[in-house]
């Protein structure tokens, strides 16, 4: 790694306590994860035992009340710090983010108390790892076209259909599943959040998905026979899952953005590193004045975006963050992760091509960017309607 005062300076976002949280968080990374990772990214999962020890260390579920073993702190910016230290220690198929940011929100705000008390001990813990399935073979980033039924039997949902493209898939415990419990002229109607436990009866997990990038993160299909899930397990109430899954997609583009930028950043750390030992022509590759833009560019880049999440991350915190902006954020960063990454690999030459330069695999890890969390075209589309166009 090279020196930080190349790319970074402290920033107004974070206080100490958080800059604390990141050199804890950052150390267990460097002690338990960026040795093994190689092996992991080989194996196509993350070893469930990485979990326990992140919820040991006080890394999962800082926002869950201390009377569940979570942290009780409600603030954003512990997980932006996690997800900016594991984007650079190019760790990114980690499924930490997943679990913290996307998953247990939900169990937060919509599960009971009976709920709380059987499940947030364990997702606090690590024992129990979170995966949420909303996308399906035809719908993508249209959460209005879910097929997936789920029909009232007695004190059990039956569950039939499939799911897509799951992160934690394999991992996970417990997968909260969107499904049509109740048809409605609507289309937006009927949607249901259903928690689905590991050992459900007509719940199978499919293929661990290969990928071009994030290899160790486990990418499932899921399916459901006639599984029969407990009415207890109702998240929410009948008909709102749209509603839910909407409100926590600021959230999730915001844990987007932030890696993002954060990747970004460190692709041209290791870009300014490599160009000072590299020597092209008797001289370092560092020394040229096209060497010298391209990195400028760059890092003017970074720092721009940097601030432009920074703030919509205060936003998030402050609960005044719309849609709109959190959209932007995931656009621009995810946009700007591809490009800078690209530009940085190019000044490798060769080298950039092997899979043992970091630089390589945050090459290919970079483009799901642009596509999970809702696609660019979509976060566009969403900018777009803001503007009343």
């Amino acid at each position: 790694m090279s020196n930080d005062k190349t790319t970074r300076t402290r920033r107004a976002l974070y206080d100490d306590e958080h800059e604390a949280f990141r050199d804890s968080f950052r150390s267990f990374l460097e002690s338990r994860v960026v040795p093994q990772y190689a092996q992991w990214e080989r194996d196509g999962i993350v070893p469930r035992k990485v979990f326990r020890e992140a919820g040991d260390l006080g890394f999962l579920g800082m926002e869950i009340p201390e009377e569940y073993g979570g942290g009780g702190v409600s603030d954003f910016r512990f997980n932006a710090v996690i997800a900016e230290e594991i984007a650079r220690t190019g760790t990114v198929s980690v499924g930490i983010n997943l679990h913290n940011d996307i998953c247990v929100p939900y169990f937060l705000a919509y599960a009971n108390d009976e709920q709380r008390a059987r499940w947030l001990p364990g997702l606090a813990s690590g024992e129990l790892i979170a995966a949420i399935a909303m996308t399906e073979p035809g719908t993508g980033s249209d959460l209005a076209g879910i097929g997936t039924t789920a029909a009232l039997d007695g004190d059990h949902y039956v569950l039939n259909g499939s799911k897509t493209f799951i992160s934690n898939g394999h991992n996970a415990d417990l997968v909260i599943v969107a499904a049509r419990t109740e048809r409605d002229t609507d289309r937006h109607g009927g949607l249901s959040l259903i928690v689905v436990e590991r050992d459900t009866p007509g719940f199978e997990r499919g293929r661990n998905l290969e990928k071009i990038g994030m290899h160790a993160q486990d990418t499932a299909e899921l399916f459901f026979d006639n599984a029969r899930v407990p009415a207890a397990n109702l998240l929410g109430t009948p008909g709102s899952g749209f509603r839910s899954l909407v409100s926590n997609l600021a959230q999730e583009r915001m844990t987007i953005a932030v890696a993002s930028v954060a990747s970004a950043a460190q692709a041209l750390e290791w870009a300014i590193e490599y160009v000072q030992e590299r020597r092209v022509f008797g001289r370092a590759v560092g020394s040229y004045q096209n060497t010298r833009f391209v990195l400028a560019s760059i890092k003017t880049e970074v720092e721009v975006m940097q601030a432009f999440v920074d703030s919509c991350v205060a936003e998030l915190v402050a609960g005044t963050l719309t849609p709109e902006r959190a959209a932007m954020a995931k656009l621009a960063a995810s946009e700007l992760q591809g490009t800078a990454t690209d530009r940085c690999l190019q000044l490798f030459g060769g080298y950039g091509y092997m899979t043992e330069y970091p630089i390589a695999r945050a090459y290919v890890d970079a483009r799901i960017g642009r596509i999970y969390g809702g696609t660019s075209e979509v976060m566009r589309e969403i900018i777009g309607r803001s503007m009343g166009l």
